[in-house]
């Protein structure tokens, strides 16, 4: 392996989900983010995402590596339309279901990953606008990053499929270290998926599609279902309260 795949390789490794635990740690010390925050925290993710997917794209290509190998390229167009569509929707699906889950559950409305989701996720127009870029960039630079550029490197390295997409799958997951033991479980399983339709469809097309839906979808229906939550649980809490307050008199 040449040293500056190994490079790359360690930092996705150890220095990308370091770095966003600490950052992540920071934002929940937080009462709560301004405008200015969110959006501050949307340009400097887009910026450093494009950065390093320029950087490894330059390096892959340098030691003669082409876009189709990377998965840039399109594929068999009926294959990767029926896989966009399929895994789009069940993505979709999946998205509604745990964020009505997360608004019944008072324990999840708990969690650190809740709480950084309400910290950092748009409240209006304009912050919509460039968190729909946030999520294009994330979707493309990380598809590519981690399925394109670490899942190939990996299974040419060392010469199985399978270590190429479990290698992927596990930075992939590393990445997120900041959603915890369960974050870790659940999206090193999404990175398993994403290689496993990388391999069989030789595109990024379909897990670009699947992973934009799938944050997209969190980013826009999260907010108001938790803070509806929110609002429901603190009101039942304060009717309570006076209940309890009017049998001790």
């Amino acid at each position: 392996m040449h040293w500056d795949f190994a490079l790359i390789l360690v930092v996705l490794a150890v220095v990308v989900p370091v770095a966003g635990r600490r950052r992540v740690r920071a934002l929940l010390a937080l009462h709560d983010t301004t405008k200015l925050d969110r959006l501050s925290i949307y340009a400097s993710t887009i910026a450093f995402q494009w950065f390093a997917a320029v950087l490894i794209f330059w390096r892959a290509t340098l030691h003669g590596i082409t876009p189709a190998q990377l998965g840039l390229s399109l594929g068999h167009g009926l294959l990767i339309i029926t896989i966009v569509v399929g895994l789009g929707v069940i993505f979709l699906l999946n998205q509604i279901v745990s964020v009505r889950r997360i608004a019944l559950d008072a324990n999840a409305l708990r969690s650190e990953t809740v709480q950084l989701a309400l910290k950092i996720f748009p409240r209006d127009g304009i912050e919509r606008l460039a968190f729909l870029a946030l999520v294009a960039t994330v979707a493309v630079c990380e598809e590519f990053v981690y399925r394109g550029f670490a899942q190939h490197v990996l299974q040419d390295w060392s010469r199985f499929l399978w270590l190429g997409m479990l290698g992927s799958a596990l930075l992939f997951s590393f990445a997120h270290l900041y959603q915890g033991k369960r974050g870790l479980v659940s999206t090193c399983a999404v990175g398993l998926v994403f290689s496993g339709v990388r391999a069989w469809s030789g595109s990024l097309v379909p897990t670009i599609v699947a992973h934009f839906i799938a944050d997209l979808s969190i980013g826009l229906l999260a907010p108001r279902h938790i803070q509806e939550a929110v609002r429901k649980r603190a009101n039942l809490q304060e009717k309570e309260g006076k209940v309890s307050v009017t049998e001790a008199s």
